[in-house]
């Protein structure tokens, strides 16, 4: 096993990451802005070392200050957690040149799954379903654009290779603005990933978003746990998530799960990762792949019983996985909700200090986060201070959990989307289960 790690992120899934170091006996080492000095794994980690101020690119983005902080206090490896370095292939490959351990996948890996054209070909390589599309980026030949469109069929949603986090796509109904929307999205791209390159998919009108946690050991062994339901969203960032999808059958599960498999083996994938589809008209289509942990990782533990950060720390040590996939068994139904500081009719951040906090329990309840009575929430990061998640033998159990501990937390001094949790929770719609991406927003009025 590894003997000392260094913790290259923040909040909870510091936290988390620590926890698990603690269980397998590796030594942490906390990096941490200025502004993070209060946080509960800095003052748990066997060292703490401050890596610049509270400004992220001078932080937690430094990547030569935080492969110094494992060189000078003897570190083997270091775990990128989720965010900020963990799909940057470049500090995944200067971790490993300068002689630490990438807690994840090899830098070619990342760099082949972060381009959306590379990895819809890998894909359809391996056998995953994708969405029909072009098959490759677009060029400056508007005519061939435009036959491209009509073959797939309108609409069509232009899309930027390197994008991510619902930046660079656009979405395109009729042939006279295909042109326009390519130029504009092909300038969006570049601006924000400085990489132009652009490719068209079928848009989807009405699909869930329906994922697949994988592990693989980089040796030719891989295993799937199952699929969450990410549907609930707002501007494509997800709210709330739950574990197994509800109305996926055990072939469909196995269907899709033997394809993210062998698409594992066959780019010699190394850790934990998560196949992303859009589900529709009981077909998936394949949109991307994250090589880190997810933040809903826990709803997949929850009815696995498999620990995944311990998993990854065991992959990095070059141990076998610790489970086959006859093991692995989907038990009762997991929630997560999402909890941020934020307004929950406006969403505007809401950092400040935490005045009084009170964690909910009871069976099957579990409270992810950092957060604690006279913790300070600094206005520099993601507004998320905590998962909670909760597990019964079956949804309306789940549900039924839910809501009883979104009526027990108490968060005061700032503002929390707790109620809006609690609508979604009580709303008749999510209850039945099965809502489209698209459902939440409406119910908010924001479409």
């Amino acid at each position: 096993m590894l003997d000392k790690l260094v913790i290259a992120n923040r909040g909870e899934i510091a936290l988390r990451i620590l926890r698990a170091c603690k269980e397998l006996g590796i030594k942490t080492v906390a990096v941490h802005s200025s502004a993070d000095k209060d946080l509960k794994h800095v003052k748990l980690a066997d060292e703490s070392i401050c890596i610049g101020p509270a400004k992220g690119t001078e932080s937690y983005l430094n990547i030569p200050r935080i492969i110094s902080a494992a060189e000078i206090t003897g570190s083997v490896a270091i775990h990128p957690g989720y965010g900020f370095l963990s799909e940057n292939a470049d500090f995944a490959e200067m971790v490993e040149k300068s002689g630490f351990i990438f807690v994840g996948p090899k830098a070619e890996t990342i760099r082949i799954m972060g381009d959306k054209v590379a990895a819809i070909d890998a894909m359809k390589k391996a056998g995953v379903p994708c969405v029909p599309g072009s098959g490759g980026p677009l060029d400056n030949d508007e005519s061939k654009n435009k036959s491209i469109a009509k073959r797939i069929g309108y609409p069509v949603i232009i899309k930027a290779s390197g994008g991510g986090g619902g930046k660079g796509m656009r979405v395109v109904r009729k042939e006279s603005e295909l042109i326009d929307s390519i130029q504009i999205t092909k300038a969006e791209a570049k601006a924000n990933f400085n990489n132009d390159m652009v490719y068209m998919e079928k848009f989807l009108e009405n699909p869930r978003h329906i994922e697949v946690q994988v592990l693989a050991d980089g040796k030719g062994s891989a295993i799937h746990l199952g699929e969450r339901d990410c549907s609930m969203q707002r501007r494509h960032q997800k709210v709330v998530e739950e574990a197994p999808a509800p109305g996926i059958s055990e072939d469909m599960r196995k269907f899709i799960g033997d394809r993210c498999c062998r698409a594992c083996v066959e780019i010699n994938y190394r850790g934990a990762g998560t196949f992303e589809f859009l589900y529709e008209n009981g077909e998936f289509y394949f949109i991307e792949m994250n090589t880190r942990i997810q933040v809903e990782h826990p709803v997949t533990e929850m009815v696995t019983g498999v620990d995944l950060i311990k998993e990854q720390l065991r992959i990095a040590a070059g141990q076998p996985l610790s489970f086959s996939q006859k093991d692995i068994q989907m038990k009762g139904h997991a929630i997560e909700c999402r909890i941020n500081a934020e307004d929950p009719e406006t969403f505007i951040p809401s950092p400040g200090l935490i005045e009084r906090f009170h964690a909910p329990g009871g069976m099957g309840v579990r409270w992810e986060s950092h957060i604690y009575g006279g913790y300070s929430v600094p206005p520099f990061y993601d507004s998320m201070i905590g998962k909670l998640i909760c597990h019964g033998e079956n949804r309306d159990v789940a549900i039924a959990r839910m809501k009883n501990a979104l009526n027990e937390i108490i968060i005061t001094g700032i503002k929390t989307n707790i109620p809006l949790q609690k609508s979604i929770m009580d709303d008749e719609n999510f209850q039945h289960g099965g809502a489209n991406i698209h459902y939440l927003e409406k119910k908010l009025g924001m479409q």
